[in-house]
């Protein structure tokens, strides 16, 4: 949601308290309301993530094909329950694939990739952020660069960031 996403919430949803964090079977009303909301969104969406799986039974079919015909082109749909059957009507378990001009992985274990990813792209960060600090193997700090000067607190004894110096005055 911090990104920017939004949860697709349908009213009158059976309870699910019981099912440690899986979805439960619905009645037929509450699948077609539920489709019918996913197809709205869907359409006018860039990117959709299914997650809906029933332990012990086929992951239920959120996304249709005729919902992937009516999707932008270059829309992408991620199926984390590919490995059980997968959420959308043309999911392959563990393949990345292209339907009707919309880009679908279906990649289960994809949660357990991020971290590496994360990591390293962290330590590229750190890497990018001495370059800009050191130069020709001293400090060097600009504080006209901006990321230098937003990262800085304290320079040669004294407090220079805006943010720590307001919540001292206070």
């Amino acid at each position: 949601m911090s990104l920017g996403g939004k949860f697709i919430e349908v009213e009158g949803a059976s309870d699910d308290k019981g099912a440690g964090g899986y979805a439960v079977e619905q009645t037929e009303e509450y699948r077609k309301r539920q489709n019918e909301l996913v197809q709205e969104y869907a359409i006018k969406s860039d990117v959709v993530i299914c997650t809906a799986q029933i332990p012990g039974r086929k992951a239920p079919l959120l996304v249709t094909e005729d919902t992937l015909k009516s999707m932008k082109s270059g829309s992408v749909v991620v199926d984390l329950a590919a490995s059980s059957g997968g959420n959308c009507a043309k999911t392959e378990n563990a393949k990345t694939i292209q339907a009707h001009g919309v880009t679908i992985i279906g990649d289960s274990n994809l949660p357990a990739s991020l971290p590496a990813d994360a990591s390293k792209m962290y330590g590229k960060n750190i890497i990018n952020f001495f370059k800009e600090s050191f130069q020709e193997g001293a400090t060097s700090f600009d504080f006209e660069n901006e990321i230098l000067a937003g990262a800085c607190i304290t320079h040669k004894g004294e407090v220079i960031s805006p943010r720590v110096k307001s919540k001292l005055e206070n």
